[in-house]
C-alpha cells in the first residue's frame, strides 16, 4: 500500500466511524453538546467563532469552503510552538524546508506563502527575520489565494497573524501576564502582556500591550539571536454607530544570521556525518587582516574590480557546460591544499557555515488604523490605513552582503450589506470596495562577482583569513566589495473588489469573489556589476477571481468545490521589482487552483476536520538571477481534530504533495563538485576552494524539461494527543506528546545527495495553581539527526541544514 493510499484509507475510516457515531439518537439535549464542547477544548482546538481570515467575510472555518487551519494561542501554548515552522505540527501541507536557517516565511503546498497582519500584506520575508508569534491571538493558514479584499496575490496561501486585543480577549476588568523562559543553549526569553477595558464616557474600549525580549544563544555554534517586540492594540466603540482600532507592532531583530548550515555534501556526510576537510591556502589576505578583498580573492582583471575574473568563470567560481571539459590542471584557488586535506572527521550538527563577523540588523514597524459606521439593514462601511516598513543589514562571511530598504502604505474602504428574500431561504451577504496600495523600497546585494564559493570554507575548522571576504558595512566599498546590484523599485496598485455570499435554504452556499487592479510600477538599478536592465517601467490591468459552491449534507458533512484564479508581482527579497522582469513582461504572473473536498461536524460535533484534493499551477522566483518558473502542485490534505472527552484531545493532520517544476527551468545554480567529478576524489578536493555555477539549469542532464521538486516532502504526517486535567484544590496540569513524520527529500539535481525520511517526537507539560504556571517543552525528545534541504534553489544541491537537535525549555507565568 503506498502512503498516498495509506492517508486516504486514514480519512476514509475517520468520516466513517464519525458518520456510525453521528448516526446514532444524541443521548443528551443540545445545551448539554454545547458544554462537552466548550470545556473539553481546554487547547484551543476546535475555533467557532466567526472569522474573515478566508474571504473578509464572517464566517467560521470549518463552514468555509476552502482549506485553511486555525491555530489558537491556546494552542500555540500547548503545543510549544516557537516559531512558523513548527506550525507544520497542526496544519497539513506546511513544511518548510530551509531558508538559511530564517524562520521568515512558510512553504505552503509546495511554495513560499505570504505573511498578512490582520487581513495586510506585510512586505517580503524570505529569511530576513524570524516572524514573531508570542503575541498572536490567533493565526490563520490558508491554503490558497487570498481573498479579493485583500489585494491580488498567488493562489499557494498564506499567514494570517491576529494579534491579542481588549475585543477578542473578551476582558471586563484589567488583566495582565508576566513569563520568564530559560532553556537549553543559552534560551532567555521575558515577555509580559497586560490588558484593561478603559471608557471615556459613552465611548467604551480598552487597550491591549505586548512586549517581548529573548536574548539567547542558538543550538548552532556562533549564531546568537535576539529580539525586542512591542504591540498595542486599542479598541472603541463610540457614539453613532461608529468604532474605532488601532494595532501596531515594532520589531527590531538581531543575530538571525543566515547560514546554508553545511557544505562539500556527499551521501557519507549525511549517512554517517563525515567530512572531509582540508583549506585552500593559495590565497591570503594582508597581514593581521582577517579576510580577503575582491582583489585578493581573484586573480586577474575585470571591472568593476581590479581582479574578479578567472580564465573558466568569474570570482571563485567556474562557468560548468554538461559535456564540456573543464581545464586541467585545476585551478590554484579551488584546491584544497593544507596539510592533511582530504582525511575526514565526524562532523557535529551544531557546526555549521558561520563566521565571526556574521551579523544581520532588522527594523520593522506595522501598523493597521480602522474606523467603521454601523449603518441602517444591518450594513457597515469601513475604511482602514496600513503601513510596513523594513530596514535590513546583513553580510555573511562567505561573501554576501545585503540592505534591504521599504515602505508599504495602503488604505482600504470597504462597504458591506445583507439582503434576504424568499421568506429568508435566500440570503447574500456581500463586502465591496476600493483599495489602494504603494510601495517605495531599495534593494542592495551583492553575488554577481562570483566572490561566493560555500564549499571553500572547512567546518571543522571554521571561519579563517583565506575564506572569509569583507564587509562592506564595516570596511567601506573603496577596497571591499561594493553593491553589485541596487535596485530602486516603485510600484503603485489600485483594485476594486467584491465578495458575495449567497445562501439558500441555509444548505447550499455560493461564495463568489473578484477584484481589478490597476498596476503602474517602475524600476531602476544602479549597481555597480549588474547585468540587469538598467531601468524599466510598466502599466497594466489584471483581474483575478474565486467561486467556491458547499453544500451542508446530512450527518453533519460539507462538501465543496473551489476554483480561483489569481495574479501578483515577481517581487524579489525587498518586495521590489527587477527591471528587467518589466522589460521583459514577466514582473506579473498568473496562477490557478482547483480544490474539492469534504468538512466534518461529527460526534455530536467534538470530531470536527477536512480532506481536500488540490491542483495548482503558480510561478516562484528561482537561482541566482532569481527566474520567474512554472510550477505544478498536486495533492491531498487531511485535518482532524477530536475532543474525545472532556480531558483528552487529539490532533491528526497530514498531505501527500507532488510539486514539479515546468521546464524550462532557466535559473542560474551553484551545482555540487560530484556533479562535475562524478566518483573522483581527488577532483573534488581540487574544485572545493572554489564554485561550480550552471547558467542555464535546463543543460543539466535529466533537466531539460518537467522535473520533481525533490526538496519538498511528498508525505508529511502529524499525530498528537493532549491531556488536561478537572480543576482541583491542588490546581490543574496537562501534557501534550505527539510527533511528526517526514518522507525523504533530495537534491534537484540527477543522482543528488538525500536526505533520509524521518520522525521528532515532542513533549510538553503544565501545571497551573492559582496565578501562578509553570510549562515545560521538550523539543525533539529522542534527540534524532535529520536534515533539511535548502529552500532557495540557488544552493539546493550543494548545502544542507543539519535539525536542530534535543532542546528544552522551562517557563514561569504569573497573571493578575
Amino acid at each position: 500500500m503506498t502512503r498516498r493510499h495509506l492517508l486516504l484509507l486514514i480519512g476514509a475510516l475517520s468520516l466513517a466511524a464519525g458518520t456510525a457515531r453521528a448516526a446514532d439518537p444524541p443521548t443528551g439535549d443540545r445545551a448539554a453538546v454545547s458544554e462537552v464542547v466548550v470545556t473539553a477544548d481546554r487547547a484551543g482546538l476546535i475555533e467557532r467563532r466567526p472569522s474573515r481570515t478566508v474571504f473578509g467575510l464572517n464566517k467560521p472555518l470549518i463552514e468555509t469552503p476552502r482549506a485553511a487551519s486555525v491555530v489558537s494561542a491556546t494552542t500555540i501554548q500547548r503545543y510549544g510552538i516557537q516559531t512558523i515552522n513548527d506550525l507544520v505540527s497542526v496544519s497539513p501541507n506546511s513544511y518548510t524546508a530551509s531558508f538559511y536557517g530564517v524562520p521568515g516565511a512558510l512553504d505552503v503546498r509546495g511554495t513560499l506563502a505570504d505573511n498578512y497582519f490582520l487581513g495586510f500584506r506585510m512586505i517580503e520575508n524570505r529569511g530576513t527575520y524570524t516572524t514573531p508569534i508570542g503575541d498572536a491571538a490567533q493565526i490563520d493558514v490558508v491554503r490558497g489565494p487570498p481573498s479579493p479584499i485583500y489585494g491580488p496575490g498567488k493562489v499557494g496561501g498564506f499567514l494570517n497573524f491576529t494579534p491579542k486585543s481588549v475585543k477578542n480577549e473578551d476582558l471586563t476588568h484589567p488583566q495582565g501576564e508576566v513569563d520568564a523562559t530559560l532553556g537549553a543553549y543559552g534560551k532567555k526569553n521575558l515577555t509580559g502582556q497586560v490588558g484593561a477595558p478603559l471608557n471615556f464616557g459613552t465611548a467604551t474600549g480598552g487597550i491591549y500591550a505586548y512586549g517581548e525580549i529573548d536574548d539567547s544563544d542558538s543550538f548552532y555554534e556562533g549564531i546568537h539571536p535576539k529580539h525586542q517586540l512591542g504591540e498595542v492594540s486599542v479598541n472603541y466603540d463610540l457614539p453613532g454607530g461608529w468604532s474605532t482600532s488601532l494595532d501596531a507592532l515594532y520589531l527590531h531583530a538581531s543575530g538571525d544570521v543566515q547560514t546554508p548550515g553545511w557544505n562539500r555534501l556527499t551521501q557519507s556526510l549525511i549517512d554517517d556525518q563525515t567530512y572531509l576537510t582540508g583549506r585552500n591556502t593559495t590565497l591570503s589576505a594582508s597581514p593581521g587582516v582577517g579576510y580577503l578583498t575582491p582583489n585578493q580573492a581573484t586573480p586577474t582583471a575585470f571591472a568593476p574590480y581590479p581582479n574578479s575574473f578567472t580564465a573558466v568563470g568569474g570570482g571563485l567560481y567556474a562557468a560548468y557546460t554538461p559535456g564540456a571539459a573543464m581545464p586541467l590542471p585545476p585551478l590554484p584557488d579551488f584546491q584544497l591544499s593544507s596539510t592533511g586535506a582530504g582525511s575526514t572527521v565526524k562532523l557535529s550538527p551544531r557546526d555549521v557555515l558561520v563566521g565571526p563577523d556574521d551579523f544581520s540588523d532588522t527594523s520593522l514597524p506595522a501598523v493597521v488604523l480602522g474606523l467603521s459606521k454601523a449603518l441602517a439593514g444591518d450594513s457597515s462601511l469601513s475604511l482602514q490605513l496600513f503601513y510596513n516598513g523594513l530596514e535590513n543589514k546583513r553580510f555573511v562571511s562567505y561573501g554576501f552582503p545585503a540592505w534591504f530598504r521599504a515602505h508599504v502604505f495602503e488604505a482600504r474602504a470597504t462597504y458591506e450589506f445583507k439582503e434576504s428574500g424568499f421568506g429568508g431561504a435566500l440570503t447574500a451577504d456581500t463586502l465591496a470596495g476600493v483599495s489602494y496600495r504603494y510601495y517605495q523600497g531599495r534593494d542592495m546585494q551583492s553575488f554577481n562577482s562570483g566572490l561566493i564559493a560555500l564549499d571553500r570554507r572547512d567546518l571543522s575548522v571554521g571561519a579563517t583569513p583565506t575564506d572569509t571576504l569583507c564587509d562592506p558595512f564595516r570596511e567601506g566599498t573603496a577596497d571591499c566589495i561594493g553593491w553589485e546590484t541596487d535596485i530602486h523599485s516603485w510600484q503603485e496598485d489600485a483594485g476594486v473588489f467584491f465578495t458575495s455570499d449567497i445562501q439558500a435554504a441555509g444548505r447550499l452556499d455560493l461564495v463568489i469573489g473578484a477584484r481589478e487592479d490597476a498596476y503602474s510600477v517602475h524600476s531602476r538599478d544602479t549597481g555597480i556589476l549588474s547585468f540587469d536592465t538598467p531601468a524599466a517601467a510598466a502599466s497594466h490591468d489584471s483581474g483575478t477571481y474565486s467561486v467556491s459552491l458547499s453544500y451542508k449534507a446530512p450527518l453533519s458533512l460539507m462538501p465543496y468545490a473551489t476554483y480561483a484564479r489569481g495574479a501578483a508581482l515577481e517581487v524579489q527579497q525587498a518586495g521590489d521589482l527587477k527591471p528587467s522582469d518589466i522589460a521583459g513582461g514577466s514582473w506579473l504572473s498568473s496562477s490557478d487552483l482547483a480544490e474539492g473536498g469534504v468538512k466534518f461536524q461529527l460526534l455530536n460535533k467534538t470530531l470536527v476536520g477536512s480532506f481536500d484534493v488540490y491542483e495548482q499551477h503558480r510561478t516562484q522566483v528561482s537561482g541566482l538571477n532569481q527566474a520567474a518558473l512554472r510550477t505544478r502542485s498536486v495533492g491531498e490534505e487531511l485535518e482532524i481534530r477530536y475532543l474525545a472527552t472532556r480531558n483528552l484531545s487529539f490532533t491528526l493532520s497530514g498531505d501527500m504533495q507532488h510539486t514539479e517544476v515546468l521546464g524550462p527551468d532557466t535559473s542560474a545554480e551553484y551545482i555540487p563538485a560530484h556533479a562535475v567529478c562524478g566518483a573522483d576524489l581527488n577532483c573534488e578536493l581540487n574544485s572545493w576552494g572554489g564554485a561550480y555555477l550552471i547558467f542555464n539549469f535546463s543543460q543539466m542532464p535529466g533537466r531539460s524539461g518537467n522535473y520533481a521538486l525533490t526538496s519538498v516532502p511528498n508525505t508529511v504526517l502529524s499525530l498528537y494527543a493532549n491531556y488536561i486535567s478537572d480543576e482541583h484544590d491542588w490546581g490543574r496540569a496537562g501534557a501534550t506528546l505527539g510527533g511528526a513524520y517526514v518522507s525523504r527529500t533530495s537534491g534537484t539535481i540527477e543522482n543528488a545527495v538525500t536526505y533520509p525520511a524521518y520522525s521528532l517526537v515532542n513533549l510538553s507539560g503544565f501545571y497551573r495553581r492559582g496565578p501562578y504556571e509553570v510549562d515545560v517543552n521538550i523539543d525533539n525528545l529522542l534527540d534524532r539527526l535529520y536534515f533539511t534541504p535548502s529552500s532557495d534553489p540557488t544552493y539546493v544541491n550543494v548545502a544542507a541544514m543539519p535539525g536542530v537537535g534535543r532542546e528544552w525549555r522551562l517557563t514561569l507565568k504569573r497573571t493578575f
